[in-house]
């Protein structure tokens, strides 16, 4: 079995995020899938973190991730406004896309779990068109209940998948994993992934990479999802910059205490 080494961790908002950019997380994972255990990945954000702290549940699988990365802009923003800076931005739907041509390259191989069933079979075929030879397991929709967990966990593991990605919304994919972690033990990887799967069917876009870098990225999916989006951009995600006044407060005590 396969020893990793973690890399440095530093504690923003209550959650510790790993310090590495998309190289060095890609370099992680391929560490993971050589190690005969299950790993799980999360890209936080700004909803999650609020969800953290709402959630305590969550909170705690979150904490036992293996890869926490930064999913938002104004996370790495704040990393280096607190002198605890965060290469990049390292989002889950980009980890995921840096992997396909990793799991083609390797033969790993992927089961992917989300979306609609007619949406997912688009996603899985455009997939397959852009990387040819992409090891595909298996794929199972993401309209179940909790009921068809042990069924759908034992699918995967009958696919022999090596790396999970799963295109649910939080909290419901962390406790997927969570609830099923025996049954998927044998695979290396597990990593959310956001909408990925919608994007590559084509019913929604993502925003362009300038849009991103600006921290405007969340006002383009608002635009395009303005019914599932509105709550969490304008009522949940402002509650950030009271947590950006608490950490900015603990950070000024413990520097005043000599730290």
């Amino acid at each position: 079995m396969t020893t990793i080494d973690a890399p440095e961790r530093v504690d923003l908002f209550g959650c510790q995020f790993d310090v590495v950019d998309m190289p060095r997380a890609v370099a992680r994972v391929e560490q993971f899938l050589g190690s005969g255990r299950l790993h799980h990945g999360c890209g936080v954000n700004v909803d999650q973190l609020i969800k953290m702290k709402d959630q305590p549940e969550f909170r705690d699988i979150v904490e036992k991730c293996d890869l926490v990365t930064a999913d938002g802009a104004p996370i790495v923003w704040a990393s280096r406004l607190f002198g605890k800076s965060l290469p990049e931005r390292v989002t889950g739907i980009d980890l995921f896309e840096a992997l396909l041509p990793v799991a083609v390259e390797k033969d790993y191989t992927i089961f992917f779990l989300g979306t609609k069933p007619d949406i997912l079979e688009v996603a899985v075929k455009n997939y397959k068109d852009r990387h040819p030879g992409l090891p595909v397991g298996g794929y199972h929709h993401g309209y179940y209940t909790e009921e068809d967990e042990p069924k759908i966990a034992k699918e995967i593991e009958e696919s022999g998948a090596q790396m999970l990605f799963i295109a649910i919304s939080s909290p419901k994919k962390e406790e997927f994993v969570d609830r099923n972690r025996e049954a998927l033990a044998n695979v290396g990887f597990v990593l959310g992934v956001g909408g990925s799967f919608d994007i590559a069917a084509g019913v929604y876009r993502r925003a362009p990479k300038w849009v991103s870098k600006i921290g405007l990225e969340w006002l383009f999916r608002l635009v395009q999802e303005p019914k599932r989006m509105y709550k969490r951009y304008l009522i949940d995600d402002p509650r950030f910059v009271g947590m950006l006044c608490k950490q900015a407060w603990h950070e000024l005590r413990h520097r005043g205490n000599g730290r």
